[in-house]
């Protein structure tokens, strides 16, 4: 399947949920619902045609917006340069104050961490799907630079390097399965770099824009990766933009060098730096870094969590048990009371806050082998209840740091075995469809993918 039956799902929920006034668009313009149509392999006239309005839609928001990009075109390197020594600077200010003492900025624990990777995955599980109309231009040398990016964005048909497949793994490794709880604003972004890579033909000096803005090195990347790997969390995902963005030879100097040679190939120079700017500005649309980091909540969250398997569990339990005078399900029959429910639980010694999990008899319940509710919820969920049992713990050992771990448990890594390209000859134009942001990190995908880039980069690039 090119997109899992989790990830629909999630979509199509975020869809439900939506009410019209939370959002200017129609109905049809969703970005869960335009995000759910494109990540297919092959989208229908319909979802196309939809994209495309969300896309004009979109286009339009940013006129309202500041652009940052110098006015003159032959100043971008410099404003890149800038912006990259300003990034550096500040992250430089952020290690200081770690190294004296102070404490993360970005994440309380690793359900935090956990709660802002399933919020950007939307986004994450479509890296790259902006500049997937770029590569059937690849006659065209104007386009070369975001071919070449688009496809180390796919790991040139390395599973280990393709960023889908790195996200994918990631969540995997944690228990995260795709969230069906998230807004339309967390699939602002995946929304638009799927309208973007399946309309590009249409939109390219937005195309150049967007990829401009993205491609440049951020100062929450360095950051979130930084903090993941202090919280025993894989930052390779995140570590891996840091170096191939970098602002000298990277993706983000690519970015550069790609709009001014497109703006003067382009018949009105001004104009398509005029559009390109209007591309840049998309990526300030939807749910930001830092506002998803933000929002988290974990006496919220907790609840949430309990909420969602009210549904599920309110007819499943016995009444032998009660809890502050309740059974199991009538708790469970009031979803909204279940901040009520866990007060009843740790009245009841259910629940013993401030010590270890093990300690409490509900974490019993639900994580050891045996217990009674032991699969009801993933690890991004247990992580949740556990930090929410633990808070107040003085005595808490320390996590150990992700490359802590990882030295432990080093062995011989063994080279990916491909076959012998039996289509070393094929044409390109037919690898194409393979390449699709919804087709690129299955087995087929990354064949198409190898030989593709061992093509291009062997026959194409002078």
């Amino acid at each position: 399947m090119q997109a899992t039956l989790e990830e629909m799902q999630a979509a199509a929920s975020a869809s439900r949920r939506y009410h019209p006034h939370d959002h200017p668009n129609s109905a049809e313009l969703l970005p869960a619902r335009i995000y759910a149509q494109l990540n297919v392999a092959e989208p229908d006239a319909a979802a196309l045609a939809q994209a495309r309005r969300y896309l004009v839609t979109q286009l339009e928001a940013t006129q309202a917006l500041p652009c940052e990009l110098p006015p003159a075109g032959q100043d971008m390197a410099a404003w890149m340069q800038a912006r990259a020594a300003q990034v550096g600077v500040a992250y430089e200010a952020y290690l200081q104050e770690r190294r004296a003492g102070a404490p993360r900025q970005y994440f309380s624990g690793r359900a935090h961490a956990l709660n802002f990777l399933l919020r950007v995955a939307p986004t994450k599980l479509v890296d790259g799907a902006w500049l997937y109309s770029a590569v059937k231009h690849w006659r065209d040398p104007v386009f070369r630079p975001l071919i070449l990016t688009y496809l180390e964005e796919l790991g040139d048909g390395e599973v280990a390097m393709n960023h889908v497949s790195l996200y994918r793994s990631l969540l995997q490794a944690h228990g995260c399965e795709q969230a069906d709880w998230l807004s339309q604003a967390h699939y602002v972004q995946g929304a638009l770099q799927l309208a973007l890579g399946w309309h590009g033909d249409e939109f390219i000096p937005e195309m150049f824009g967007f990829n401009l803005g993205y491609e440049q090195l951020p100062l929450h990347l360095l950051i979130t990766a930084y903090e993941l790997n202090e919280l025993g969390i894989d930052p390779y995902y995140f570590t891996l933009h840091v170096t191939i963005d970098n602002a000298a030879s990277g993706h983000a100097r690519k970015a550069v060098d790609a709009v001014l040679e497109a703006a003067a190939q382009w018949p009105d120079r001004e104009e398509f730096l005029q559009r390109m700017r209007r591309g840049y500005l998309l990526n300030e649309l939807g749910a930001s870094t830092l506002g998803v980091i933000g929002s988290f909540d974990l006496d919220q969250e907790v609840q949430r969590v309990l909420a969602d398997k009210a549904a599920f569990g309110r007819m499943m339990h016995s009444d032998y048990c009660r809890i502050g005078g309740k059974t199991v399900n009538q708790w469970l029959e009031r979803p909204e009371g279940m901040r009520d429910f866990l007060a009843a639980m740790e009245q009841g010694k259910w629940i013993l806050r401030g010590e270890p999990a093990g300690h409490s008899r509900f974490w019993r319940l639900i994580d050891a082998p045996g217990g009674e509710m032991f699969g009801v919820f993933n690890g991004y969920e247990k992580q949740v209840i556990r930090e929410w049992i633990e808070t107040g713990w003085d005595d808490a050992p320390r996590q150990p740091s992700f490359r802590a771990l990882a030295r432990g448990r080093q062995g011989v890594a063994e080279e990916p075995e491909h076959k012998a390209p039996s289509r070393l000859d094929a044409g390109l134009d037919a690898l194409v469809a393979q390449l699709s942001p919804a087709c690129h990190h299955l087995p087929p995908g990354l064949e198409a993918t190898r030989l593709f880039s061992q093509c291009y980069r062997t026959r194409c690039i002078v």
